[in-house]
């Protein structure tokens, strides 16, 4: 189970403020100010925008019992599971991931990706939003100081059509006690860029988002008739929208509004409307039907989606990893990520979306004495899929215990340039930080031979 930290950090009224009300209320949404790009680079020209999802591994998952084992290596390097080979040459993976393995030729495996923090909200920031988050710390909360996620980032550039937000993060919001993890929302662009929140499980049978459904016996048509004359009334209070939080909330309830009235979006979470058969292939779990929930969003217009794998930390195995993997998230995770690529290809999604799949770090060599992996930021694997990644790669090299890469380190913020390209988004683009100031949005170069397949 995942070990609690402990720390003195607190929080008060305005840290809550400055992370906004959207992840507390539920409901957090984003519209987009700014039209257009400036230099969207080459590999993002495409005949429609493309969209992003992302399979988050919160807690950061064991690239050793994922996609990069050593068989050869001693025991307390090796662990306990078995290698197999996979559709591609060269790429072994654990036993526990069957499914995957045979679908290989589907997406590429970066071996080499890497960075300097070992520390959970740090590194969440940093593989989230595609910069270091900004006054770093160990356990540094959520502020409007950080980085926007790629939805955010997103938001400042392109309008999405109406009633769609920016991006949806589910099925869990990534908060323990008074930690709130930054690279969940837009930072320093503020509220109006933020995504949707859902924290509900799509597991369970009365799965809904209550927000997203008018009251009972209201339909669309009257709604607008009573926001209309909600209008009138604030109209009259201008002075409420002088207030900057009020207008903050108005802003979401605005957005939510339009997402409820279009339709589009609010008809994605009804996900028991999915064939049964369809269902049972992802798995009737958390992870399965999250993923499920993924492709019904990207395919509803959503550009930006992240599908959390269990609530925060969850593969933090600090202790008995092997039964922990073996038994709880490895079979679900091959089942519901096997059935995404596949339903994705199968529906024409996967041409204009790149999925990612990967943790904030990787886990530690040498195996401790509770039998688990402690946090290892040096070197750790991600999987990269759909949106022209050439299938059937591994791309960059650990050496022998994967510790470290024997080959070019990607870190978070290539990922990040890589995202905002397909996205149709100049990764180098200027923004402004809530004190208008020019900031470059990302610092990192497009993953090349994801898409190229030319060798580091």
């Amino acid at each position: 189970m995942p070990v609690s930290h402990r720390h003195t950090i607190g929080i008060n009224r305005r840290e809550l403020l400055q992370v906004g009300y959207s992840g507390l209320l539920g409901l957090g949404m984003s519209s987009f100010a700014r039209a257009g790009t400036k230099g969207a680079p080459p590999l993002a020209r495409s005949k429609k925008p493309k969209s992003v999802l992302i399979v988050f591994l919160t807690g950061a998952a064991s690239h050793h019992e994922t996609f990069d084992p050593k068989p050869d290596a001693p025991p307390e390097i090796r662990g306990e599971y078995k290698a197999i080979q996979t559709q591609t040459p060269g790429l072994l993976a654990s036993e526990h991931i069957p499914k995957l393995a045979a679908r290989s030729k589907m997406y590429s495996i970066v071996r080499s990706l890497s960075h300097h923090d070992n520390n959970h909200l740090v590194a969440t920031h940093h593989v989230l939003t595609g910069h270091m988050q900004p006054g770093a710390f160990f356990d540094k909360i959520a502020s409007r100081d950080d980085f926007p996620n790629y939805a955010g980032g997103l938001s400042y550039h392109r309008s999405p059509p109406e009633g769609t937000p920016c991006g949806v993060n589910l099925p869990t919001y990534l908060m323990e006690g008074p930690l709130l993890w930054p690279g969940q929302y837009a930072g320093f662009l503020g509220p109006k860029h933020d995504i949707m929140q859902i924290n509900h499980d799509p597991n369970r049978a009365d799965f809904k988002v209550e927000n997203l459904r008018p009251a009972s016996g209201m339909d669309v048509t009257q709604m607008k008739d009573r926001m209309a004359l909600l209008g009138a009334v604030n109209d009259q209070r201008k002075w409420l929208a002088e207030q900057s939080e009020t207008k903050k909330i108005t802003d979401q309830q605005q957005q939510a509004f339009a997402v409820l009235t279009s339709g589009r979006v609010a008809k994605a979470f009804d996900i028991d409307k999915e064939p049964a058969a369809v269902r049972d292939k992802y798995g009737r779990h958390s992870f399965g039907q999250s993923c499920l929930l993924a492709r019904r969003l990207i395919e509803a217009g959503v550009p930006v989606v992240q599908a959390n794998m269990g609530r925060v930390q969850n593969w933090d195995s600090h202790g008995g990893l092997f039964k922990r993997l073996k038994n709880d998230l490895l079979p679900p995770l091959d089942s519901a990520v096997s059935a995404l690529l596949d339903d994705m290809s199968d529906r024409g999604l996967l041409e204009d979306t790149l999925v990612m799949m990967f943790g904030e770090f990787g886990r530690e060599p040498k195996i401790n004495k509770d039998g688990g992996r402690e946090h290892w930021a040096p070197c750790f694997s991600g999987l990269f899929a759909g949106a022209g990644v050439r299938g059937g790669q591994v791309i960059g090299k650990s050496d022998k215990n994967a510790a470290y890469p024997t080959t070019t380190p990607y870190s978070p913020d290539d990922i990040g340039a890589t995202v905002y390209t397909v996205l149709g988004v100049d990764p180098h683009a200027e923004v402004r930080d809530r004190l208008g100031r020019p900031v470059q949005l990302n610092r990192g170069h497009v993953i090349r031979p994801l898409f190229d397949g030319t060798s580091d």
